[in-house]
C-alpha cells in the first residue's frame, strides 16, 4: 500500500505538471504576435505582483542568509532561464517539437535531485527512468515529424531543461524549510529588478500589440505556469522523494502535444494515443518502483534472545 505521506507528494506534483502542460502551447500561441523577450520577463513581472501581495499579506518572515544564494538558484532556472529560453525557442518551432526536448526534463529533474538531495533511487529506477525518457523523446519525435538535426532551438530548449532541473531540486529542498508558495514567492522578487528592466527593454523596442487570445495565453503564464503552479510542484517536490515525484513528468509532453494539436491545430495522430499510453506506464513503473516499501527486518524469536550470551 502507497504510504499517505508519498500518496500527497504524488498528487500535488500531478497538479503542477496538469498546469505546467499548458506553458509550451500558450508561449507558442503567445509568441504569434507579442516578443519573446516581453513573453519571458513580462511573465515574470506579473507573478511577481502577485508574490509580493501574497508574501505582505501574509506577513512572511525573510529568508535568512544562505538561503537568499539558493533562491537565487531557483531564480535563475525557473523565473530567468527556463521562461526566456523556451520563448525564445518556440517563436520559429512548432509546441509539439519543444516538447520533444522538454521530455528529457523528468531524468534532468531526478538527476538534480540526487546529486542535490543526497536522494538514493535503486538502479530499478533508474533504468525505467532511462526507458521513460527513451519513451518520450520518442513519442514526441513521432509526433513533432522527428527529431532531426540539432538546430539552436533545441540548444536552447536543452539549455532550458538544465535550468528547470536545477531550479526544480533547488527548490524542492528549500520548500522544506520555507514552504511551497513561499519559495517560489521570494524567488520571484529575488529576479523582479531584472525581469522588470527586461521588460521594459521590450516594450521599449516595440509595444506589445496582441489580440485577446494572445493576451489571455500572456495572463495564463504568468498567473499559473509562472506562481500558482509552483504552490502544487514545490510542495509535491518538498514532500518527495523528488526523484520519485519527477517522474510525473513524464506525462507532460503528452499532454502538451495534445494541448497543441486541441488549441493551436498542430497535428494530432494515433500515435498520440499509443505513445501518450506507453509514456504514463514507464511514469507509473517509475513510481512503483521508488514507493515500494523497504523488506522488513525479520524479528527475532523470543527463543533465539534467550540463546544470545548474557551481557555483564
Amino acid at each position: 500500500m502507497v504510504p499517505s505521506r508519498q500518496s500527497h507528494g504524488l498528487w500535488w506534483g500531478l497538479i503542477g505538471v496538469a498546469a505546467f502542460s499548458f506553458t509550451v502551447p500558450f508561449t507558442k500561441a503567445a509568441v504569434g504576435g507579442l516578443l519573446p523577450l516581453f513573453i519571458g520577463s513580462g511573465r515574470a513581472v506579473v507573478a511577481a505582483v502577485l508574490a509580493a501581495f501574497a508574501l505582505a499579506l501574509t506577513r512572511q518572515r525573510l529568508p535568512r542568509g544562505a538561503q537568499w544564494a539558493r533562491l537565487a538558484v531557483v531564480a535563475a532556472g525557473v523565473v530567468v532561464g527556463f521562461p526566456l529560453l523556451t520563448s525564445f525557442a518556440l517563436t520559429t518551432t512548432p509546441a509539439s517539437h519543444g516538447a520533444v526536448v522538454i521530455a528529457l526534463l523528468p531524468a534532468a529533474t531526478a538527476t538534480a535531485a540526487v546529486l542535490r538531495g543526497r536522494e538514493r533511487p535503486p538502479l530499478a529506477f533508474w533504468l525505467i527512468t532511462g526507458v521513460g525518457a527513451l519513451a518520450a523523446i520518442g513519442f514526441a519525435s513521432l509526433q513533432s515529424g522527428g527529431f532531426g538535426q540539432l538546430h539552436w532551438e533545441d540548444v536552447l530548449f536543452l539549455g532550458a531543461v538544465v535550468a528547470a532541473a536545477i531550479g526544480y531540486a533547488e527548490g524542492g529542498l528549500l520548500a522544506r524549510e520555507l514552504g511551497a508558495w513561499q519559495t517560489v514567492s521570494w524567488a520571484l522578487l529575488l529576479a523582479s529588478p531584472l525581469m522588470v528592466l527586461l521588460a521594459a527593454v521590450s516594450v521599449a523596442q516595440q509595444p506589445p500589440t496582441g489580440t485577446p487570445v494572445q493576451w489571455a495565453a500572456f495572463a495564463y503564464l504568468g498567473v499559473i505556469s509562472m506562481f500558482l503552479g509552483f504552490f502544487a510542484w514545490y510542495r509535491g517536490l518538498a514532500i518527495g522523494p523528488m526523484a520519485q515525484v519527477s517522474q510525473i513528468q513524464l506525462i507532460q509532453p503528452v499532454l502538451s502535444i495534445c494541448w497543441a494539436g486541441l488549441l493551436l491545430g498542430e497535428t494530432l495522430t494515433w500515435t498520440t494515443v499509443i505513445g501518450g499510453l506507453a509514456v504514463i506506464l514507464c511514469a507509473g513503473a517509475a513510481v512503483r518502483v521508488r514507493l515500494r516499501p523497504a523488506p522488513a527486518q525479520p524479528a527475532v524469536s523470543h527463543a533465539t534472545k534467550h540463546l544470545e550470551p548474557a551481557k555483564d
